[in-house]
């Protein structure tokens, strides 16, 4: 980071707010930690209020994630904001960080994570409800530490999502417990987003969701990795589950023989 903004760092208070969006590097949310920053995860749904607020700023063909990140911004009291726009993340964060900073009067500052080191990602292996599982996932984001993989043994997969955490958390009880976790979820959980050959892996023995939200550009690497899967299932979805979705994930995990899961 440019000395200007490393100073930045000064200025905040214990308990400050400060979004992210995207993954910030770990020295940066190291830093957050040392000072108690409250950290928000701005791609994630914080309030309830209508998406087409953001239409003065976004095309509706932007992602409902960042189009969601613009929402929060907009509506929460934040003293600063850091978003990733490095090859973790995507070109339309620029652009979104761009938008922000001409927009909001606090500090929007672009980051590039580039952080190589693996922290291992447990929770993607282990037998645990598949929402609960991503709410860990994505609330490990605000931590530099990692997990305590002894807490969480790898189970026998039966299933398996591979992609994006979605905006509409949901779907996720369509799961049984033994999903296994591929895709930019697993790089999110092994503090590595820009990991492409991890984000590339996925399981051929067991039937696999492959899921991006609708108008990110992942949609072209699920489409092609569930075509290579002997059983796999692309999926997209906007800024809800629709009754169509379930029916799909649901026909799909049915006639997979996947054991029944809380749906």
């Amino acid at each position: 980071m440019e000395a200007k903004q490393e100073n930045l760092f000064d200025t905040l208070r214990p308990g400050a707010k400060v979004g992210i969006v995207g993954i910030p590097p770990r020295d940066v949310i190291g830093r957050l930690n040392a000072r108690d920053a409250h950290i928000l995860d701005l791609d994630e749904p914080q309030l309830k209020a209508d998406m087409e607020l953001t239409a003065p700023w976004l095309p509706r063909v932007y992602c409902a994630i960042l189009r969601t990140a613009v929402l929060n911004a907009l509506h929460l009291r934040l003293d600063m904001i850091f978003i990733d726009v490095g090859p973790g993340k995507c070109d339309c964060a620029f652009h979104v960080s761009t938008v922000l900073q001409d927009i909001l009067p606090i500090p929007v500052i672009r980051t590039r994570n580039e952080d190589d080191a693996a922290f291992g990602h447990p929770l993607c292996a282990t037998k645990m409800a598949l929402l609960e599982k991503f709410k860990r996932i994505t609330a490990g984001v605000q931590s530099a530490a990692p997990y305590d993989g002894a807490q969480f043994p790898p189970c026998r997969p039966t299933a398996g999502f591979w992609g994006v955490p979605p905006r509409d958390f949901s779907l996720l009880a369509l799961f049984p417990d033994t999903t296994h976790v591929y895709g930019w979820t697993r790089c999110m959980e092994n503090k590595t987003p820009a990991d492409w050959e991890l984000e590339a892996q996925f399981n051929a023995e067991v039937p696999t969701v492959f899921f991006a939200q609708s108008f990110c550009a992942k949609t072209a690497l699920a489409k092609f990795l569930a075509a290579k899967h002997p059983h796999g299932l692309f999926l997209d979805a906007d800024v809800t589950c629709s009754s169509s979705t379930r029916a799909k994930i649901q026909a799909f995990l049915e006639l997979s023989g996947v054991p029944h899961a809380a749906r």
